[in-house]
């Protein structure tokens, strides 16, 4: 997108294309305006539509730009916290039911592609997280036994299983949660705004808020050459948040992360590389990820920013951890690379804010934005169309914050990975 081909990579060259939408360039009224055309806000807009509402979404660049269209494609339940800390941060009523809420997300996002029959390479075959060591595996025994006293259909695999599942005797063990999947993140989002379009909302691209002005107990949201008139607005910006609600980016440190993907690769690397097509990661703190893609790609990323030296870095790292788990592809280029960020919270739990009055939003996803800007992008829409309350939601009401030191951290992460990378690359 924007001629980059380090934005979205193998997504933007498989992908079917986007409805057409134009830019806004009139004056328009809506009974909500929702701001961003990712998961979240396209969420918002299908259901909205479907329930008779009219929603226009407004879009600063294209549909899936932001962290919808760039990230690995992983479909999983829950969050990064252990399920038992989420009550324990959360109280018991929000805890419990944001556990519900995101355990079933993947169905829905699943249940969304068959019933609007979407081109997104959907793969429900679960989702496996590799042990590093006895320290990674004591940490998925205990996730795998606060989800399975849930009723949750996960199950811990020995280093045996494990190495025939992965292709790779490198774990110590894995979880194997069948709730999860795969997924072409930008084809889904693509999806999506399809859906919503057919649905009766309205989508603009290319379309960059400038200010949001009170009118009466509603806003007008203006653009270079339009507005919308709303009585409700939903923020659905996440990470890449810029004005009129800039405290929503202020609140969010930016955690950047790359892909890298193979050609097509032999059907014997296939047989034995993830056979059973799950999305796999492990448990270091720079974690490496990889999956199949339709075609027979394996994409495989990391922690990292690919621009300056962090794009060569990142490249020769992933060349050599990729032959390190999997000998046989050595001297396998990559075809594609992209990288995009992530929005981490201080908690790594999302946020719910009222942001003015009839102004909301969801925000935080910390890298598990498919399934809860999903299931949360559905929430916004019922509190827009009245049919859910503040007090039934999965979050409480909260106002953002500034975090401490964001910019420190933000340098941490893109150059403390870049030095990993270097030091794993020479070691």
């Amino acid at each position: 997108m924007k001629n980059d081909p380090l934005s979205h990579g193998l997504w933007e060259k498989t992908a079917p294309p986007a409805p057409q939408t134009v830019s806004l360039a009139s004056e328009l009224r809506a009974a909500v305006a929702i701001v961003g055309g990712g998961f979240t806000g396209l969420s918002a807009a299908l259901h909205l539509a479907e329930a008779g509402v009219d929603a226009v979404v407004i879009e600063a660049e294209e549909i899936g730009f932001g962290g919808s269209g760039r990230n690995v494609g992983l479909v999983n339940a829950g969050m990064w916290v252990m399920p038992d800390d989420l009550p324990a941060i959360l109280g018991t009523d929000y805890g419990e039911r944001l556990l519900k809420l995101l355990g079933d997300a993947p169905q829905a996002v699943f249940d969304l592609v068959k019933r609007h029959d979407m081109d997104c390479e959907a793969v429900h075959k679960g989702t496996l997280h590799c042990a590093v060591g006895a320290s990674g595996l004591k940490q998925l025994e205990e996730r795998a036994r606060q989800w399975a006293a849930r009723g949750a259909p996960v199950r811990l695999l020995d280093a045996r299983e494990t190495a025939r599942r992965v292709g790779t005797g490198a774990y110590s063990g894995a979880l194997l949660d069948e709730r999860a999947g795969t997924i072409q993140p930008l084809a889904y989002v693509r999806g999506l705004a399809d859906a919503a379009v057919r649905a009766g909302a309205r989508v603009f691209t290319g379309s960059r808020v400038e200010r949001a002005e009170r009118n009466g107990a509603g806003w007008r949201i203006v653009t270079k050459d339009g507005a919308v008139t709303a009585d409700k607005v939903i923020v659905a910006t996440n990470a890449y948040t810029t004005s009129p609600w800039p405290e929503v980016r202020t609140e969010l440190v930016h955690l950047p992360y790359f892909n890298f993907a193979t050609p097509p690769l032999p059907a014997s690397a296939r047989e034995r590389i993830l056979p059973g097509l799950e999305g796999a990661w492990d448990t270091k703190q720079i974690l490496t990820s990889y999956r199949w893609d339709k075609a027979g790609r394996l994409v495989f990323g990391s922690v990292g920013a690919l621009k300056g030296t962090g794009r060569t870095v990142h490249r020769k790292w992933a060349e050599r951890a990729m032959t390190r788990l999997f000998p046989e592809l050595k001297g396998v280029a990559f075809e594609s690379a992209w990288y995009g960020q992530i929005g981490m919270t201080a908690d790594h739990l999302p946020r719910f804010h009222r942001l003015s009055e009839n102004v909301v939003g969801f925000s935080g996803y910390n890298g598990r934005g498919i399934g809860p800007g999903t299931v949360f992008g559905k929430t916004l829409a019922e509190l827009a169309s009245g049919t859910r309350t503040d007090a039934e939601l999965p979050l409480p009401v909260t106002k953002p914050g500034v975090r401490a030191f964001r910019p420190i951290y933000e340098s941490v992460y893109r150059y403390g990975s870049e030095a990993a990378h270097l030091a794993g690359m020479l070691g």
